[in-house]
């Protein structure tokens, strides 16, 4: 029998950084995410209405890991965005910044256009229309 949970949605999710201060270069400085709380070994931005928390190495986190979209586990975020007009600036602006990047891009299986792009860790992240 179905659990049938009943959720407005993501709460927050956490993403974890080998270089934390790095990361939180990128996420305030370049991405333009709101810094609403910050601890020695964590901080926490605001994505829209969902918290960000970029958590920083733990102690027996392995020297020169790196995000793999292909374990188990996150294969990527995906940011709603609600105006074409926008995914083109943004697409641009990663662009600009040197933030690796596809261009705008069109989804076929949904039809939908995006922007995908990696963080410093190379975590995989997307602009998607809605």
């Amino acid at each position: 029998m179905a659990i049938n949970i009943k959720t407005p949605g993501l709460h927050h999710f956490t993403l974890r950084s080998r270089d934390l201060d790095r990361s939180k270069l990128f996420y305030s400085e370049t991405l333009g995410f709101p810094i609403i709380m910050e601890l020695p070994t964590l901080v926490v931005f605001r994505a829209g209405a969902t918290a960000l928390v970029v958590r920083g190495p733990e102690a027996d986190t392995p020297e020169g890991d790196k995000f793999n979209p292909l374990r188990v586990g996150l294969d990527h975020v995906a940011l709603a965005c609600e105006d074409e007009a926008e995914l083109e600036r943004v697409a641009a602006a990663l662009s600009a910044e040197g933030v690796e990047n596809t261009g705008v891009k069109l989804d076929e299986t949904l039809g939908k256009k995006y922007v995908a792009f990696k963080d410093p860790d190379r975590i995989a992240w997307k602009f998607y229309m809605t």
